[in-house]
């Protein structure tokens, strides 16, 4: 075993009781697990755009905007979660209007001010999904992506030989999607006939939803570090890299599974 796989192991090992009593607790303890998922995870998304110390005052804004929405989503209160949105949108877009109006050059650029209210609609809009579900359910759709992304890992590991999307993740191959998708059905069924109400055949099509939501957030997270030419989002959790590296999948599974439940109920 190598040394990056071990520390992997060790950090999921360590993470796991954590997780598990915010999934027993619920209540405030989601609140807090979800708030500092969305503000690492923010600030690293930030980070992979402007590095170190480079516009500080647009990564707190960004953050705050987060927690912000976190918060009014806890409290049921989806207007002032639109309002939040809405306010980041135009906060980083006066930010904009004010240095094209005062700049003696065409320097403003309308890309840097979207990167803000991108951060926002990515991470904290898409966890807040996760207060609507119920505890049952936040299993499954954790252990969904986690099954997806272990399972994806070893069998590539093991039998892995045609890639998948190479110019975007050269290590994935065809073997581990296979395997990814296997694993993720398998907790998806286990635990939908265990606890919930929906056929067998639904909660396998459920699974393979869920393994592609999963795969195409890796996929994305992925690119967008590519494009800037970083190999972690961070460097938080030893063996894995940065938060982001670790929710990115979940990050499109969440709103997959409300979608689907929203359609047919499951539990």
């Amino acid at each position: 075993m190598t040394n990056s796989h071990r520390q992997r192991w060790m950090t999921a090992l360590i993470a796991f009781p954590v997780l598990i009593a915010v999934l027993v607790i619920g209540d405030w303890a989601l609140l807090a697990g979800l708030l500092a998922a969305s503000v690492v995870g923010q600030y690293e998304f930030y980070s992979m755009f402007w590095p170190r110390n480079e516009k500080m005052t647009l990564k707190l804004l960004g953050c705050l905007m987060g927690v912000s929405i976190l918060i009014a989503s806890y409290l049921n209160m989806p207007s002032v979660v639109i309002g939040f949105i809405a306010l980041t949108f135009w906060i980083s877009n006066f930010a904009f209007l004010g240095k094209y109006g005062i700049s003696k050059r065409d320097d403003a650029d309308f890309t840097q001010s979207q990167i803000i209210t991108g951060g926002v609609l990515y991470i904290p809009l898409l966890l807040q999904a996760a207060f609507s579900f119920q505890r049952v359910e936040l299993v499954l759709v954790l252990f969904a992506a986690f099954a997806s992304d272990i399972g994806g890992f070893y069998a590539g590991r093991f039998f892995g030989k045609h890639k998948v999307w190479p110019r975007v993740s050269p290590k994935k191959t065809v073997e581990g999607s296979i395997g990814g998708m296997l694993a993720c059905s398998l907790i998806t069924l286990t635990i939908g006939l265990s606890f919930g109400t929906a056929p067998w055949y639904a909660l396998i099509f459920l699974g393979i939803m869920l393994n592609c939501a999963s795969q195409l957030g890796d996929f994305f997270e992925s690119a967008l570090k590519r494009t800037v030419g970083v190999k972690d989002s961070g460097a938080i959790l030893p063996g894995h890299g940065g938060v982001l590296d670790r929710v990115d999948s979940i990050l499109l599974v969440l709103p997959t599974y409300w979608f689907a439940q929203s359609i047919y109920p499951f539990f």
